[in-house]
């Protein structure tokens, strides 16, 4: 049986949705972060940094999204999420790179400095180079990205997930967004693996 440790509103749901994409059974258990369960022994044996996702499937553990949700679509996916053909492969993969490290890697640093960091370490002064360094990420996915459906081939990828996440985020905090991608993220966050997977996290918190 496969176990997800997730908390609600974070990167966990991505490994989530994929579980619910694939149409896999799946234990979510949540790890509450907010109250330190994330610094016991217990969990820091399963992510040496204390935070979610971690994913276990009998005696194998694996953490942080990307390689989660990569060994998800490849294990069981049987073509769904990830291409079958090694260019769209790779083609996924160049845009799983993007977003983690340069669309989502602001965002990131935005909310440290905002409310993650302790609150004598966070610098005020670093939050417009942040906004500026997304809005700079923006408009090199702009360049590519001209209001097709989805990033690679005709099909929902990882690619579409991960972009449709880290967008949503992104709006959350409140950064302006171009209307194609604004529309490109309601089509897809409209998708019922999504409000599936969001139900879950948040049942597995109220347990």
């Amino acid at each position: 049986m496969i176990t997800l440790y997730s908390f609600p509103q974070s990167r966990s749901l991505r490994a989530t949705w994929t579980l619910e994409e694939l149409g896999l059974e799946y234990r979510c258990r949540h790890v509450a972060l907010d109250t330190g369960e994330g610094q016991t022994p217990e969990h820091l044996a399963r992510h040496p940094d204390g935070k979610v996702p971690v994913l276990e499937d009998g005696e194998f553990s694996l953490f942080e999204s990307l390689p989660i949700c990569r060994y998800l679509a490849e294990q069981f996916g049987d073509g769904a999420l990830m291409p079958d053909s090694p260019t769209a492969q790779a083609q996924v993969d160049q845009w799983l790179s993007f977003i983690v490290t340069e669309l989502e890697q602001p965002l990131w640093n935005q909310a440290k400095h905002q409310f993650a960091l302790p609150q004598d370490k966070r610098i005020p002064a670093v939050l417009p180079t942040c906004a500026w360094e997304f809005q700079r990420a923006l408009k090199a996915l702009e360049r590519r990205y001209n209001g097709q459906e989805t990033l690679v081939g005709d099909t929902f990828t990882l690619a579409d997930l991960f972009l449709t996440h880290t967008l949503g985020w992104a709006s959350s905090m409140k950064h302006r967004l171009p209307e194609p991608l604004i529309a490109y993220r309601k089509r897809h966050a409209k998708r019922p693996a999504m409000a599936r997977a969001i139900e879950r996290e948040k049942a597995a918190a109220e347990q």
